[in-house]
């Protein structure tokens, strides 16, 4: 049985034709997994970008992927994630509009072109436990993918 971890979207909903680079830890006791762009990237100064990684995550009810931007690529080129920090849902895994795809929104906070090259990290992601509260919970389903949930 699966607990938690990443694997390739399917073929019919790929961005890219490039290789699938699955997020891993950087040493034994790292608590993310880093995400590389599979794709070479420039992001214009104060623009943004989304690199489609073509790897969705699976995870167990009551667990959630946290995405932060690299230290590295937020100190030294300037970036930060477009949203602030990432969010992603159990249910979003395999969902029907992306397959789950998981897309990193990068905005460029400099005033200089910013260039990433195929494999470089950019992101990492925390699998973490949450808790529910008394009162505000729900019985919606998703039903679809990025800002999907609350919709019809």
């Amino acid at each position: 049985m699966k607990i938690r971890g990443f694997e390739p979207v399917s073929d019919s909903f790929k961005k890219h034709d490039a290789p699938i680079i699955l997020p891993q830890r950087g040493t034994k006791t790292s608590a993310g997994y880093d995400f590389a762009t599979p794709i070479n990237v420039n992001i214009a100064p104060h623009q943004q970008f989304t690199v489609w990684t073509d790897v969705k995550a699976y995870m167990q009810e009551g667990e959630v992927l946290i995405l932060d931007i690299r230290s590295s690529i937020g100190i030294n080129k300037n970036l930060m994630l477009a949203n602030t920090i990432g969010i992603i849902d159990s249910d979003y895994y395999s969902n029907i509009k992306n397959d789950g795809n998981i897309g990193i929104c990068l905005y460029n906070n400099s005033n200089y072109t910013i260039t990433l090259e195929a494999g470089e990290r950019i992101a990492q992601g925390i699998f973490l436990p949450f808790l529910e509260a008394d009162n505000g919970n729900t019985n919606n389903e998703r039903v679809g993918g990025i800002g999907s949930t609350g919709k019809v």
